[in-house]
């Protein structure tokens, strides 16, 4: 299985490690190298990656995994797709604008790890939006590459929203919530648990704030997903799902015990807010890991008729001239097996 030891397989080797070096020097050798990239900084959300890494869940598939932090969702699909990386956690929808215009590209998700696309609509009391219809004549702030932004056709379309009536201000994301704060948009796009705290950090209550999040009107898109290249699934398909099943095993740590989980995250990085970032973790498993979906098909998984109809919302939302297969975008072979993938009861 070109260097990869199964888990079931390495779990009772460990029990043989104290008969001497010999089998320490087997396990090294035999692990193989994959550069990782996260889609954003470390933060709460990034928890399960390095509770997985530190805890050696992926030394013990036989995976001597490097993880780097990320510039944003969509930039995680460049990284994997140039080579740079290879695997990363990127943003599914940016997957199928990339796969639309590079058939060939070979890229695939092979974990959902957010059932739900995080995007929503953030406004404030007092600026008149309580409804997606009261979007008619206002304007929204975001930056041009922001996914909720992308995905704003989709919720103007299940929300009977004239999407040509709503005005955009493209900014940069570090002061889009502080306009909103200082009342100089009517709203903005973003991804739920990271505005809420930003406007929550610029003085704004969650009171006072007016959330849509997508998912709860009606649109269909996934969120995150972990993605492989296409040189790694062909030559080595079974790191993958090593990668993929030692990521399982911390998620579930971590929906079980979030706090311990974020000291990882604190671990890399001693500059966060640990509170801050266990709220932020909180909110993502809440909204977007531990749906009804997942509940009924496993961590991980997707539905193949909610994927052909999310991959349909993309390609009209972001204005593609081709529609990706589903089969092509998600492999499902490459999952961990179901009774390991159980949102566990709490």
């Amino acid at each position: 299985m070109k260097g990869i030891l199964p888990y079931r397989f390495t779990r009772a080797v460990r029990g043989l490690i104290g008969t001497g070096a010999l089998v320490l020097s087997s396990l090294v050798s035999a692990q193989t190298a994959i550069n990782f990239t996260l889609d954003w900084r470390f933060e709460g959300p990034s928890a399960p990656f390095l509770m997985a890494l530190e805890r050696g869940y992926f030394a013990e598939e036989g995976l001597d995994v490097t993880i780097d932090s990320g510039n944003g969702s969509a930039g995680a699909v460049t990284r994997v797709a140039t080579g740079a990386y290879d695997m990363g956690f990127a943003d599914f929808n940016a997957l199928i604008e990339y796969a639309a215009e590079n058939p060939e590209g070979g890229l695939q998700a092979v974990y959902m790890v957010y059932n739900n696309i995080p995007a929503a609509v953030f406004s404030v009391k007092g600026k008149g939006i309580e409804t997606p219809a009261d979007l008619h004549g206002k304007t929204l702030a975001a930056p041009v590459f922001d996914g909720g932004r992308k995905a704003f056709p989709s919720f103007a379309a299940h929300n009977g929203v004239d999407a040509s009536q709503v005005e955009w201000q493209s900014v940069d994301p570090a002061i889009r919530e502080t306009l909103l704060a200082q009342g100089r948009v009517d709203g903005i796009t973003g991804f739920y648990f990271t505005s809420l705290l930003n406007l929550e950090a610029r003085g704004v209550s969650v009171d006072d704030m007016v959330i849509m999040l997508y998912s709860d009107y009606g649109v269909e898109l996934y969120g995150n997903a972990i993605i492989a290249s296409k040189a790694m699934l062909e030559s080595n398909p079974e790191a993958v799902t090593a990668f993929s099943r030692a990521f399982n095993r911390a998620l579930v740590e971590t929906i079980q015990d979030p706090a311990t989980a974020v000291g990882y995250v604190k671990r890399r990085d001693g500059l966060i807010d640990e509170p801050l970032e266990l709220r932020r973790l909180q909110l993502a498993l809440d909204a977007q890991v531990v749906t009804d979906e997942t509940r009924a098909e496993g961590l991980g998984a997707v539905t193949m008729d909610r994927l052909s109809a999310s991959i349909d919302e993309a390609v009209a939302s972001f204005g593609l001239s081709s529609t990706p297969a589903a089969a092509s975008l998600f492999n499902t072979a490459l999952l961990p097996e179901r009774d390991l993938r159980s949102v566990p009861e709490l």
